[in-house]
C-alpha cells in the first residue's frame, strides 16, 4: 500500500473507532509519527494530507524540519533533555512528554527570553516500567500543581504509552486509567483552561485508545511503514 492508502485507512479505522464510542471524528488528532523516516516518506505523508508530525529526538528533528518546512504542524513526543531546550524554541506545538520539574524548569526559563510560551503535555507511567519515562499516577495531580504556576508553560493534557502487548485490548485497562486521571486533574483544578488532550494510542492500539478517550493517536510505522535510516 501507498502512504495515501494506508492514510485513507486509518482515517476509516478512526472514524469506525469513535463512532463506536458515540465520539465525533474530528475531535481525534492524527498524529504522523516521522522517527526513523526519511524525507521522502514524509514528503509523500504531507502530499497526502497529514498535517501533524512528531519526532522522539532532536538531532533528528532539527534537520528535517529545516528541510520540510513549517507548512506542517510538529510536536516533540520523546524524552526530553534540558540541554537540547535551547534548540527547539518556536520549532513546536506541543511537547508530549514533561514529566519532572527540572524540565519544566528549564522549559520556563528559555521561553521567557523569547516571551514565548511552549504548551505540554505531562506524560505518565501508567504501568510504572522502570524502562519509561512518566510520572507515576499517584504523583500527576501534585506534580501538576507545583507547574501550574510556571508562566511559559501552557498544560493541555496527558500522554501515556502502556506496557507494549501484541494484544491491544491489553491496553485498555492503561488508557482508561489516564482517563480516569485526566478527569481528576479537570475536577482538582478547573482554571486549566487549555487542558483538553490525552495522548495515547499508536500503531497497534489506537482504536482501543480512542474507544478509552484519546484526542490524539500517534501512528507511525502503520502509517510510513517500517523504520530506516533518515536521509536529509
Amino acid at each position: 500500500m501507498t502512504i495515501r492508502e494506508r492514510l485513507e485507512e486509518i482515517k476509516r479505522r478512526i472514524n469506525s473507532a469513535a463512532t463506536r464510542a458515540g465520539r465525533d471524528p474530528s475531535d481525534i488528532l492524527l498524529l504522523g509519527v516521522t522517527k526513523g523516516i526519511d524525507t521522502g516518506r514524509i514528503r509523500e505523508g504531507i502530499e497526502a494530507g497529514i498535517k501533524t508530525l512528531g519526532e522522539s529526538r532532536v538531532q533528528e528533528a532539527l534537520p528535517k524540519i529545516k528541510a520540510l518546512g513549517r507548512d506542517v504542524t510538529w510536536h516533540f513526543i520523546g524524552p526530553l533533555q534540558r540541554n537540547k531546550v535551547k534548540y527547539i524554541i518556536g520549532l513546536f506545538e506541543l511537547i508530549h512528554s514533561l514529566d519532572n520539574m527540572g524540565l519544566a524548569e528549564e522549559i520556563d526559563k528559555r521561553y521567557s527570553q523569547t516571551n514565548l510560551v511552549q504548551k505540554i503535555l505531562v506524560e505518565v507511567n501508567v504501568g510504572g516500567e522502570e524502562s519509561k519515562h512518566g510520572v507515576a499516577p499517584e504523583d500527576t495531580v501534585q506534580f501538576i500543581k507545583e507547574i501550574k504556576g510556571l508562566r511559559h508553560l501552557e498544560i493541555c493534557g496527558l500522554m501515556t504509552i502502556p506496557p507494549f502487548s501484541e494484544d491491544p485490548e491489553d491496553s485498555r485497562p492503561y488508557f482508561r486509567m489516564l482517563y480516569e486521571l485526566y478527569k481528576e486533574v479537570h475536577r482538582t483544578f478547573p482554571d486549566l483552561r487549555s487542558f483538553h488532550d490525552i495522548s495515547m494510542g499508536m500503531s497497534n492500539d489506537f482504536e482501543i485508545a480512542i474507544e478509552e478517550g484519546a484526542t490524539i493517536v500517534r501512528i507511525g510505522t502503520a502509517l510510513f511503514g517500517g523504520r530506516d535510516r533518515f536521509d536529509i
